[in-house]
């Protein structure tokens, strides 16, 4: 017979208890005192037995806790004939049993996510035959072949050239090229075409497998937490034991010492704290959190510091076009659905990005004809009639590259993003800038943990340190420590957790190692890996980061109610303990009243489903106006490109012919964009103001919708006033002026709505499909 597992034995003890209970009590009404004592003993003494089994455990691993005053109080009533209280003790033992374990159940770490991600066999040339041996069979020196996709099986040198996702390594979402003698290591994915690896380390010697080791060591050294309940139980089993001795030295009665024991079954810590953090879980997993058990919900309720991934966490984790660089008088749209149409049969991750934005814009895609893909430079096919090039810059570019081509190579290097060449009729046409952004609710998220609790933010990240350090000041974060392989992330909890209890953020396979060890490890369950999920205490199954502030407040809440439930259970029990103590409170009625004081702690610990447990959101219909002016800052925002475009091209060697470009943007901004800005001011901003409350909290907004309409209309006045054929010196100074200083409001107004109120909007239901 299989044996069951130990929550599923709880649950049949405490079924058995309490129909052991219930029987007795029939067979009382009944008149049967004998077979009513028979039944509550048998109760009692099975709860004994397991009991006892616990209690000896614990004295071995030299943990003695709340169960000695139970097990004595249990024993008493059956040496005194007190059936009915020693049964009364059981069920509320079997009860609290039950709770605890539902409460404490740890997901464990098997790291099936790591063993199944890892490749079971490699394909080696032996000679001039391509074999399949298992992993463990290779060697240093053996020529392997890695196919579009797969895992890279062992650490080696690339033998021709190679794109690389190695995202779950690094962290960083853009896929690298490798060239030809490079090192790579295990466990990134092959995100181009096929190619040759000369292998340097076994298997077991690999990156892959050391980030496998690092994860059950990190999991092994993490210290025990002392749960609330077991250090209050340090204090209170001693005074308990002692009032009962003293009251059977005193009055040489055992039955009065019994009845001190039975008051005195800490029942409070038995059941209401467990009750205040299981009702803790359950609130949190409807905010999309997920918490491994009550300790981890205990240490995220003390948890002070907050180290964080960049990659997946703080950014999106996937590659999107930013910026669209085009050659005079080539329109952005049509470069962008261009390139898309030709995209849409690479396999590319970045060729995925330039789908998306193509999609996003609501662009019509062709299906290419002719397509020519070399893996690692770029693809080439015909798209309407049209010779298409996208790919690297020596795919696409001549080798004297156009000076806006050496802008956009520039810009990317400075903003940290990379560059996706664009060639139309054989002519480069323009360039798509493309990088990680920043999550919206980002900023808000970090603030937000700091009202929570949180005194010290980390980034930690694989990535570089320009890109890093650019992101960490937007975020808000007090350090960034950047290019961090998962050993040093490690590093980097151990001397976080000198000053404090930390949490670690993260969603990649590099990830796991830190997640492991730190006190709390939060995985973003809905993006990263299943192996960061794995090694995580607590997992965030929704997209959004700001859920982690939620449960945080939930976990310090959970915490509070349950101490309070601890300190006033223990104090009236101690008042019944004097009561039992002079004689006041017989065994079986002091076990009954000990029973009112289990249902007003329990009472007072399901306060935790109640009370606020974040900050104030948009939900229901205000959710879903929200969620649509954010759709429709997605649609707008690729739109602003157009005017640094504009003026850009007004520098150029001929302005006049950038005007219609000019002209374009005027039309845009009176036919789009004021219309959305009033729209916002009529419907979105007095709900924000009734939701945020205090002194005009969108006033700022309004304040810069005025702004951007001056300048819509000084543009106007500018263009109506200027001779389009020639137009002086004078005039193009004073339109690239208003263009620049349109661009960068409407940028830095977007970026504040969409990280200080749009991302307020938080009922997912409400959320329409992503366009």
């Amino acid at each position: 017979m299989a044996r069951l597992p130990p929550a599923r034995r709880g649950e049949l003890l405490l079924a058995a208890s309490l129909v052991g209970l219930a029987a007795g009590a029939l067979a009382r009404l009944a008149g049967a005192r004998a077979a009513a004592d028979a039944a509550w003993a048998t109760v009692a003494a099975t709860a004994l037995v397991a009991l006892a089994a616990t209690v000896v455990a614990a004295l071995w691993r030299r943990a003695p806790g709340v169960d000695v005053v139970a097990l004595l109080a249990l024993a008493g009533c059956l040496a005194e004939e007190e059936f009915l209280a020693g049964a009364i003790i059981a069920v509320m033992l079997a009860t609290g049993r039950a709770l605890e374990r539902r409460a404490g159940a740890r997901a464990e770490r098997e790291l099936h996510a790591l063993l199944e991600h890892a490749p079971r066999e490699v394909h080696r040339y032996d000679g001039h035959r391509l074999t399949s041996p298992p992993l463990d069979a290779v060697v240093p020196g053996d020529r392997l072949l890695v196919k579009p996709g797969e895992v890279l099986p062992v650490d080696g040198l690339v033998l021709g050239p190679a794109v690389l996702d190695e995202s779950a390594l690094t962290g960083e979402a853009i896929p690298v090229e490798r060239s030809v003698g490079e090192p790579v290591r295990s466990g990134a994915v092959n995100a181009g075409g096929p190619f040759d690896l000369r292998a340097t380390t076994t298997a077991t010697a690999s990156t892959y497998a050391g980030i496998v080791r690092l994860v059950e060591e990190a999991a092994a050294d993490r210290a025990p937490f002392v749960r609330l309940a077991d250090r209050y139980a340090l204090g209170f089993v001693p005074l308990a034991l002692g009032v009962a001795l003293a009251t059977w030295l005193w009055s040489g009665s055992l039955l009065r010492a019994v009845a001190v024991l039975v008051v005195a079954t800490p029942c409070p810590l038995i059941l209401a704290a467990p009750v205040a953090i299981t009702s803790g879980l359950s609130r949190a997993a409807r905010r999309g959190v997920i918490v491994k058990g009550g300790s981890v919900l205990e240490r995220l309720g003390r948890a002070d510091i907050l180290l964080l991934d960049k990659t997946g966490t703080l950014t999106a984790g996937r590659p999107a076009v930013a910026t669209i660089v085009t050659e005079d008088g080539l329109d952005a749209a049509e470069l962008l659905r261009l390139a898309a149409s030709l995209d849409q049969v690479s396999p590319h991750v970045l060729a995925a990005a330039v789908v998306r934005a193509a999609h996003r814009r609501r662009l019509d895609l062709e299906l290419p004809e002719d397509v020519t893909e070399v893996p690692g430079h770029g693809i080439r096919g015909r798209v309407g009639g049209r010779e298409v090039a996208v790919g690297k810059a020596s795919w696409v570019l001549p080798v004297l590259a156009p000076s806006w081509a050496r802008a956009a190579r520039r810009r990317a290097d400075l903003d940290g993003s990379l560059t996706v060449f664009v060639a139309v009729d054989g002519r480069p046409a323009g360039a798509l800038l493309v990088q990680d952004e920043v999550r919206p609710d980002a900023g808000r998220t970090v603030r937000d943990l700091r009202r929570a609790g949180i005194r010290r933010v980390v980034m930690v990240t694989g990535d570089r340190p320009e890109v890093a350090e650019l992101i960490g000041r937007v975020v808000g974060v007090d350090s960034v420590l950047a290019e961090r392989t998962p050993a040093e992330k490690v590093d980097a909890v151990v001397a976080e957790r000198r000053n404090g209890m930390v949490v670690m953020v993260g969603d990649g396979l590099n990830d796991a190692p830190a997640l492991a060890l730190a006190d709390v490890g939060v995985a973003l369950g809905s993006t990263g890996s299943s192996a960061s999920s794995e090694a995580a205490d607590v997992v965030l199954t929704v997209d959004r980061l700001d859920r982690l502030a939620d449960a945080l407040r939930i976990a310090r809440r959970a915490r509070a109610v349950a101490l309070q439930s601890v300190v006033g259970g223990m104090g009236l029990s101690a008042v019944a303990m004097a009561a039992a103590a002079f004689g006041a409170l017989p065994v079986t009625l002091g076990a009954l009243l000990q029973e009112a004081i289990d249902v007003a702690a329990i009472g007072n610990a399901l306060r935790v489903l109640t009370g606020p447990a974040g900050g104030r959101r948009l939900t229901g219909d205000d959710a879903r106006i929200g969620w649509r002016f954010s759709a429709e800052h997605r649609r707008l925002r690729p739109d602003l490109d157009r005017i640094l475009a504009a003026a850009d091209g007004l520098g150029g060697p001929v302005p006049a012919d950038a005007l219609p470009a000019v002209f374009a943007v005027h039309r845009f901004l009176v036919d789009d964009l004021l219309p959305h800005e009033r729209a916002e001011e009529a419907e979105l901003y007095p709900l924000l103001d009734r939701v945020l409350g205090g002194e005009d909290p969108t006033g700022t907004m309004v304040r810069a919708h005025a702004e951007i309409g001056h300048l819509v209309r000084r543009l106007g006045r500018l263009l109506g006033e200027m001779t389009p054929w020639s137009p002086d010196a004078e005039e193009l100074t004073e339109l690239r002026r208003t263009l620049y200083g349109l661009h960068a409001i409407l940028t830095l107004h977007f970026t504040q709505e969409d990280e200080g109120y749009l991302s307020l909007a938080d009922d997912e239901d409400a959320r329409p499909p992503l366009g």
